[in-house]
């Protein structure tokens, strides 16, 4: 017997459910064939540029620039260099613009990168003792490096990495115009120079540095 009412209408459990309309699916979003799917953002640190575009461009840039703020300006908005990527800032250059004399080292250190100016560190330190032996001081030298971004771990500049940057230290030592200019090291030495002899063999001998407009005399020295 039936000992209570669960409901109002009886129910029919052997009847088979009613099916459940499956969901409908997504519109396939129609792609335009003349505009390429967007690609995904790269970070600004991997940017690349062909070795052969940066180095074309940098000459560009570098010939342009009239003074030597114009200079500065052009190479911290110049992208063609990775080290600019990896580095907390430019390092231009240090003393007068206006010396008869003018250093230039191979690339920053991590004391460099800091303050933003070249030779800071301990070498900066043995280059103002080398620079006081022969009676001058930063305010009557000026002190340049080929690489102006300190490379990650000090590493030693890759060749297309001193490539890219060349022409920005030749305008730069254009624009200062000395009268002797102090190569600090082996590579700063070939890079400028055009000499493939170590530093033992070209320390100490004159050789002339052609600006395209002048001719500066030359010297190479130990890297302090």
């Amino acid at each position: 017997g039936v000992d209570c009412a669960l409901g109002e209408e009886p129910i029919n459990r052997l009847e088979e459910p009613e099916a459940v309309p499956a969901p409908a699916a997504p519109r396939p979003v129609a792609l335009n064939p003349l505009r390429p799917p967007p690609m995904p953002a790269v970070p600004r640190s991997e940017i690349t540029v062909a070795p052969e575009a940066a180095i074309a461009s940098a000459r560009e840039a570098a010939r342009t620039a009239p003074t030597l703020e114009a200079l500065r300006t052009l190479m911290e908005t110049f992208d063609g260099c990775a080290l600019k990527h990896t580095a907390t800032r430019l390092v231009f250059a240090d003393g007068n613009p206006q010396a008869k004399v003018m250093f230039v080292g191979e690339a920053p250190g991590r004391d460099e990168d800091i303050e933003g100016l070249p030779f800071v560190g301990r070498s900066g330190k043995l280059l103002d003792r080398m620079i006081a032996a022969i009676g001058l001081d930063r305010s009557k030298a000026y002190i340049a490096n080929v690489i102006p971004w300190r490379p990650p771990g000090n590493r030693t500049p890759t060749p297309q990495e001193t490539q890219v940057c060349l022409p920005f230290i030749q305008r730069h030592i254009e624009l200062v115009n000395p009268d002797v200019l102090v190569t600090l090291g082996n590579p700063s030495t070939q890079a400028l120079l055009g000499t493939r002899e170590g530093i033992m063999r070209t320390r100490g001998k004159w050789i002339d540095y052609d600006t395209g407009t002048r001719t500066i005399r030359a010297v190479a020295t130990f890297h302090p």
